[in-house]
């Protein structure tokens, strides 16, 4: 694969896109990049055409790879068409694009002196022997964007010493994982844990890692548990919304399969309620356990450490701070340390451990002022809130800023709210995350329409088309969960939208104080509509 990047003209510090399910391709791509310096950017294959085009315009990539299709319960979902109106959107569009063609794709057109396909280069590089790019630690080695309240996304820069480091440590003291051994992450390799625990960790002390592309319930809701005993997996990593929909099931699909070589199971990338919690550990009868980081940190802040010295488990807790990590709680209201049991925002103090982001990629004023300047001290601003107890445990409750988790992946209300406002009857759009018993959080749409429509035939009409203006550009799991038409969004008398009152109204919460509202009528309205 190295072989065929060099033959398109990729090199050193060039960027390239993949675009691609979780197939072996796309880990080989990653590696490819690695092996010869380049700066590989993967994209989730769920996002839209437009979203490809904003993260291609920022890192401007000198190639882009992707496969003709993926599958997802049965179902073949194109890729290409996808890519060709990215690219046909982009200001920066690649020269190249080298696609992976699956033969899931019988209407695959090609791009005459722009599309490559892989098998023939693949063929002719066979065996080819290419020498290692040596890089200075710092050096970036990949670019993955995470959503941003600005509406654009942020690309995430991580370097190679570091990064190295952090996960080899990691991936003994965290998730006790060695040479021989299997891991099984459920991530898709676009997301930060798919980088991280899919692909390099793994790889980097001696393990195994398994692949899986398609839903935990197809075939059938035991495929995960069938693989974990074909492969002897030892150690799993999953989010609460995939237990969560393994719940539905019977629990015999838990013990129908032989697993003694399973020895943990990881959860994170959102909160993980009890229940959930409960009915895994005793159906599976293996421990769960949590841990806490972000796309920034690429590696675990808050844990466990059961590979080195398992600490006990407090439920609704991912642990304790991590090797390298120093953390502090902040009150808002005052900027000092908050006290033990009393609510304020989980900072680390600089610098940052190895493996940590070193800066937006070309844009190092955004990356200080995303993350540093919240506070007197120097502290970097994880956006959550968090609570820590006497012994130091650390519970997060959720974002500080206007990013919506859902099941796990960050989407940005601004986006949201971009999207839903490209519809051309669209006067203006308020998106709000709330509370979801599967996803954890799914997002909601309140919109204001240039015109009034009465007909309750055309209301639904209108919002089935803005649904799916959010999907066109930003995929499915942007999806609004509900959107709701209304005459007047909630302001201050500044302006300034009031989605805190919204998220308290959606979920029947006390909306708190509201001697800021400009129009107090907007209150009744988003009620009424509710």
């Amino acid at each position: 694969f190295a072989a065929a990047l060099i033959e398109l003209g990729v090199g050193r510090g060039d960027r390239v896109v993949i675009y691609m399910p979780n197939m072996a391709e796309a880990v080989f791509a990653m590696l490819a990049c690695a092996r010869i310096g380049a700066v590989h950017s993967v994209v989730f294959g769920g996002f839209a055409a437009h979203n490809l085009a904003l993260r291609i315009d920022d890192a401007q990539p000198k190639l882009l790879i992707c496969a003709d299709a993926g599958m997802r319960a049965g179902k073949v979902l194109p890729y290409k068409p996808l890519v060709d109106a990215a690219c046909d959107e982009a200001r920066y569009a690649p020269p190249k694009v080298l696609i992976v063609h699956r033969g899931l794709d019988q209407e695959l057109n090609l791009k005459p002196n722009r599309d490559v396909e892989y098998a023939p280069l693949r063929a002719r590089h066979q065996g080819a022997e290419v020498p290692v790019a040596w890089l200075e630690s710092n050096e970036p080695s990949y670019i993955l964007y995470t959503s941003g309240t600005t509406g654009k996304p942020k690309g995430v820069q991580r370097d190679v010493g570091g990064h190295a480091v952090a996960l080899a440590l990691s991936m003994r003291t965290v998730f006790d994982v060695g040479p021989g051994q299997t891991m099984f992450s459920t991530s898709d390799v676009g997301w930060a844990v798919g980088h991280s625990y899919n692909v390099y960790g793994p790889l980097l002390v001696g393990a195994t890692s398994l692949l899986y592309e398609g839903l935990p319930i197809h075939p059938d809701p035991g495929i995960w548990w069938q693989l974990c005993e074909q492969y002897q997996v030892r150690t799993m990593f999953s989010s609460p919304t995939a237990i969560r929909v393994l719940k539905k099931y019977a629990t015999a699909w838990l013990k129908k399969y032989d697993l003694p070589a399973f020895r943990w199971l990881f959860l994170a990338g959102e909160p993980l309620d009890e229940p959930t919690s409960h009915w895994i550990n005793d159906g599976l009868g293996k421990p769960v356990i949590d841990n806490y980081w972000q796309t920034e940190t690429g590696w675990p802040v808050l844990a466990l450490l059961p590979g080195m010295d398992l600490k006990p488990v407090k439920f609704g807790s991912p642990g304790l701070p991590n090797l390298g990590y120093k953390l502090r709680v902040i009150n808002d209201a005052s900027g000092i340390d908050a006290e033990p049991g009393e609510k304020g925002i989980l900072t680390i103090v600089p610098p940052l451990p190895p493996g940590c982001l070193t800066t937006i990629w070309h844009d190092d004023s955004r990356f200080l002022s995303s993350y540093f300047e919240h506070f007197k001290d120097l502290l970097y601003n994880t956006l959550d809130w968090a609570v820590r107890d006497e012994e130091g445990y650390t519970f997060i409750l959720g974002r500080t800023d206007d990013v919506i988790n859902v099941a796990g992946h960050r989407l940005g209300t601004r986006e949201i709210e971009e999207a839903a406002a490209s519809h051309s009857g669209v006067a203006e759009a308020a998106a709000i995350g709330v509370q979801d018993a599967l996803k954890g959080q799914v997002p909601v749409l309140f919109v204001t329409l240039k015109q009034s429509l009465d007909e309750a035939s055309s209301r639904h009409e209108t919002t089935q088309q803005i649904q799916q203006k959010v999907v066109e550009m930003l995929g499915a799991i942007a999806r609004p969960a509900r959107t709701y038409l209304v005459n007047s969004l909630p302001k201050t008398r500044s302006g300034k939208l009031l989605r805190r009152l919204l998220t308290a109204l959606a979920e029947n919460a006390d909306p708190g104080d509201l001697s800021t509202i400009d129009d107090p009528a907007a209150v009744d309205e988003i009620s009424k509509a509710l």
